[in-house]
């Protein structure tokens, strides 16, 4: 089984003062006394940071089911069955494994501001321009390839995740996250953009960042061209965003290759609500 080197530098000794990222490859999420979390071992699954090739190689094949079966993706990969691309060797990639089967049902991929650096951008610059989140770069992680298995998709994995980001961001004094958040091009059997054109109408007049952080998709939807007043609700991860604090950034970018519109999303701990702020980390 190939060991990962550690893909992330130490970040300046002004943002962590004992020098690294400051968590184990195979550290799984625990409880204050250090015990591995209870509740998690219930519900029968656990988190754990990739340590192996072969941890990663998990998580690919997971997106590329999601991602090419159910959504209809383009994906151009090398492997045949996972979802590959030059920012995976990058990244930290957090799992959620069903404990029973040994499988990985939940993940995410976390690119640290070192590693932005390394690679000369984040996804999220591919589809936006970021130029107004400059000042923010520093402390800024994006997340990025979160899918769930369809058997999964209840609140206990999300959580799961979203606790264990959290708890790596507060102890690596990171403060923002952004990603791109996908939208389903295809609406009651029709690919048309009529859904992420309503729900970016939603969430615009509720969930909009100040001015100073807007950007700009390089493929915008045509919004003005589609229609923006259907009855749809935003897809359950953008609303566990939104309860979140999250701010959407700007109207949604196009995204031909996995058949979706993407709405720019940025989080911040502080704005973290109390009650989420207390379920995740203690305070």
């Amino acid at each position: 089984m190939k060991e990962l080197s550690i893909p992330t530098f130490a970040l300046p000794s002004a943002t962590v003062p004992s020098g690294g990222l400051h968590h184990r490859a195979d550290q799984r999420t625990t409880d204050t006394d250090g015990q591995p979390n209870a509740a998690l071992a219930r519900s029968g699954i656990e988190v754990v940071w990739a340590k192996h090739l072969d941890d990663v190689r998990q998580a690919q094949r997971l997106r590329f089911s999601i991602f090419a079966g159910e959504m209809g993706a383009k994906l151009d990969s090398k492997l045949p069955g996972h979802d590959v691309d030059l920012f995976d060797d990058y990244c930290e990639h957090l799992l959620v494994r069903d404990l029973a089967a040994g499988e990985v049902v939940g993940t995410y991929r976390v690119l640290t501001p070192a590693q932005a650096r390394r690679i000369g951008s984040t996804y999220s610059d591919l589809e936006f321009d970021l130029t107004r989140l400059r000042t923010l770069r520093e402390r800024m992680v994006e997340l990025g390839r979160s899918c769930v298995h369809p058997d999964h998709r209840h609140g206990g994995v999300i959580m799961a995740l979203w606790g264990a980001l959290a708890e790596f961001m507060v102890r690596n004094q990171l403060d923002t996250m952004i990603g791109c958040a996908s939208i389903p091009m295809l609406h009651n059997g029709v690919v048309s953009g009529d859904m992420a054109a309503s729900i970016w109408k939603q969430v615009s007049q509720t969930h909009l960042a100040p001015v100073e952080y807007h950007v700009r998709p390089r493929l915008p939807l045509p919004i003005n061209q589609l229609n923006g007043e259907l009855d749809v609700e935003p897809p359950a991860l953008i609303k566990g965003y939104l309860r979140l604090g999250a701010k959407v950034l700007g109207a949604p970018a196009w995204d031909p290759d996995f058949n979706s519109a993407d709405l720019p999303m940025l989080m911040r701990i502080q704005d973290l609500p109390m009650r989420y702020r207390k379920h995740f980390l203690g305070a």
